[in-house]
């Protein structure tokens, strides 16, 4: 018997590869001549970069960089020498997992440490760069990331504002003036594990601001910053796309994307635009339907809430282009090879709900087994109740962790010891709906 296991991070709790293998250690117990195949996945947000080291064979690179609270953090980034290609993981950097949870305020937390992270990688020579961006506890709509590589947000006498939730509201001018050049030179994806956009009852403050340690008042403040950067940028900023019309071409259709396109070779600066035909400034424009993609657009594109509006920082000051990460990722494991042969899949996630089925790791694992025929099971810590469409989109069944009444950090404390359990009750039902065992077997006539 072959059994895949292709969990996501737990965040808060344990990393993708430590999931997998919790959840070997259960299945183990249940099944020990079973074939077991460790497969972690990723969203494109947390673990991006424990991928790339391992499936690339990038190079770790030690990058020192200011935390979310403006204390220095060790983060990294990965380097591809040979293709000229880094991969970043905000999280490392600007993630919620980096404040102790009294702390957690996202008015005051800034994306600053991310832009150094992307300053390294152009001084390492990158020509393209994934930025997985997820698990932050920022809400600044990416402009300590931007201060970082050379923007400047002044407020009304002149002064540079916080960059931070907070200091949204007091920009009066964006000067563009200091950017690195070299932004008009890379390719920059963000990869994304969320499609909201970056205001409104599905924006970035709405949705996340809570999880990151937000009051209702401040969700408030923070909407009303993001909606005011939103704003300037319109009036200041231009941004040049292959899209067609304001909003209305779906999430990752951008123009052509591929494995090939992201993680190839870049081309020499000035010689041609970056894949998809996106035109750099300062940069020679691509062939393609190339024209001007309207700044007001920008705060409703998919992903452009994501990381508390680094997407959507990403996009209007670097001129990213904005990709779900699972599908990416996905690809870069080349998880359907493993399938040929596999009875069961398993797959987990901190927690199953819209936002999973919306296209997170979880879910297109669970797409990718029911193509091959496959069942496959997801645990998570939680479920949300009620969830529609579970069956059709893949997943056979959903399972709590939880064995009884638990609180939040007792749980996420005891992830890995609940996954294995949990793992070792799945793959014995599996067992016994495939051949009873001998005491329940009926006698043969």
């Amino acid at each position: 018997m072959k059994i895949l296991l292709a969990p996501n991070a737990l965040k808060g709790s344990c990393a993708a590869g430590a999931a997998a293998h919790a959840l070997a250690r259960g299945v183990r117990r249940a099944a020990p001549g079973a074939e077991l195949v460790a497969v972690p996945v990723a969203d494109g947000g947390d673990g991006l970069l424990e991928l790339a080291l391992e499936v690339l064979g990038a190079r770790r690179v030690p990058v020192r960089v200011t935390g979310p609270r403006f204390a220095p953090v060790e983060a990294a980034l990965a380097w591809v020498p040979e293709r000229r290609l880094a991969l970043i993981e905000m999280a490392l950097a600007s993630g919620l997992a980096l404040v102790p949870e009294v702390e957690r305020n996202p008015l005051h937390a800034t994306t600053r440490g991310t832009g150094e992270l992307i300053r390294a990688a152009l001084d390492l020579g990158a020509e393209t760069l994934l930025v997985g961006i997820g698990g932050s506890a920022t809400t600044d709509g990416g402009i300590g990331m931007a201060s970082a590589l050379g923007y400047r947000f002044l407020d009304a006498a002149g002064r540079e504002v916080p960059p931070t939730g907070a200091g949204l509201t007091a920009i009066t001018r964006i000067d563009a003036s200091g950017a690195d050049p070299r932004l008009a030179r890379v390719n920059i994806q963000a990869v994304c594990d969320v499609d909201n956009p970056l205001t409104g009852p599905r924006g970035a403050a709405a949705v996340y601001g809570p999880q990151k340690g937000a009051s209702p008042d401040q969700v408030v403040l923070l909407e009303a910053g993001l909606t005011h950067l939103a704003n300037l940028v319109a009036q200041t900023l231009e941004v040049r796309a292959t899209v067609s019309l304001c909003g209305q071409e779906p999430w990752g259709e951008e123009g052509p994307w591929t494995m090939e396109g992201a993680l190839g070779d870049a081309a020499p600066p000035g010689e041609e635009g970056p894949p998809g035909g996106e035109e750099r400034r300062g940069g020679k424009e691509a062939p393609g339907r190339e024209h001007a993609l309207d700044p007001r657009c920008l705060h409703d594109r998919p992903g452009a809430g994501a990381a508390g509006g680094l997407g959507f920082g990403l996009r209007a000051f670097c001129g990213a282009r904005l990709r779900p990460g699972a599908e990416l990722v996905l690809e870069m494991l080349d998880f359907d090879r493993h399938l040929p042969g596999a009875d069961l899949v398993l797959t987990a996630e901190g927690r199953l709900d819209g936002q999973t089925l919306a296209g997170k790791a979880p879910a297109l694992v669970a797409a990718r087994a029911r193509q091959a025929g496959i069942p496959c099971v997801v645990l998570a810590g939680s479920l949300e109740p009620d969830l529609p469409g579970l069956a059709d989109l893949g997943i056979t069944a959903a399972l709590s962790l939880c064995p009884g009444p638990l609180s939040l950090a007792d749980a996420m404390a005891r992830a890995e010891e609940l996954l294995a359990a949990t793992a070792e009750q799945v793959v014995r039902i599996f067992l016994a709906g495939r051949q009873p065992p001998a005491g329940l077997r009926p006698p043969s006539p």
